[in-house]
């Protein structure tokens, strides 16, 4: 099945002149092409229709996956809130005090995708060791990539942290043949989205699936 994304602005890339109601026609797991809405949607009249508000653009790579997933607890929302906090918890000794298992580290890492995801994450860097969370990795769909040198001594959920610039954060490119992973922001242009941050996300696809759609 076609379907057309569209958005009140469409960033394709770093460097891309922003295209107001732009959009992109996703077709299985690829962009089969990218433009103004009204072209495609004339060209392709039968391919179902997406209109999010804010920015469209590519997807954010976050650095330092592994340190936010092998050695960040997301305590379990509603039922270890009142005991631990709803913080992620970090630091040797306090995951020492939580006697942390594989099957914890598992279904922590299952919390902590689905956090990147809400913030248009659909790449993470690392090198993952505990079986149960490089499995909830891979189902979560997140791309992996090598550890980057550029790693922050602290890494964030917020792939704008550290960066001069939100299309620094962006993973690849908007273009027909590319894969259909790309991140809808409910801000007014990319110089917002940076300011804001992630948070402000309202949609992500990856592999022409709608992971992530803010309720």
């Amino acid at each position: 099945m076609l379907t057309l994304h569209t958005a009140e602005l469409l960033v394709a890339g770093p460097g891309s002149a922003p295209l107001p109601g732009g959009a992109v026609l996703v077709e299985g797991d690829r962009i089969a092409g990218v433009g103004p809405f009204a072209d495609l949607a004339a060209a392709y009249p039968h391919a179902r229709a997406r209109r999010w508000p804010g920015v469209l653009t590519p997807g954010l790579l976050v650095r330092g996956g592994d340190v936010l997933l092998e050695r960040t607890y997301y305590p379990d929302d509603p039922y270890e809130v009142t005991e631990l906090g709803t913080d992620p918890i970090s630091g040797a000794a306090e995951l020492e005090e939580l006697k942390m298992t594989e099957a914890r580290w598992g279904n922590s890492a299952r919390r902590g995708t689905q956090k990147l995801l809400a913030r248009g994450v659909v790449a993470v860097t690392g090198r993952f060791t505990i079986p149960a969370v490089r499995t909830a990795v891979v189902r979560s769909g997140l791309t992996v990539l090598p550890p980057a040198a550029s790693t922050p001594t602290t890494p964030s959920l917020d792939p704008f942290a550290g960066r001069g610039a939100a299309e620094e954060a962006f993973y690849g490119v908007l273009e027909a043949g590319a894969p259909a992973r790309f991140a809808v922001f409910a801000v007014a242009d990319a110089g917002e989205l940076a300011a804001r941050g992630a948070t402000s996300c309202v949609a992500t696809v990856i592999g022409g699936r709608l992971l992530h759609r803010r309720r």
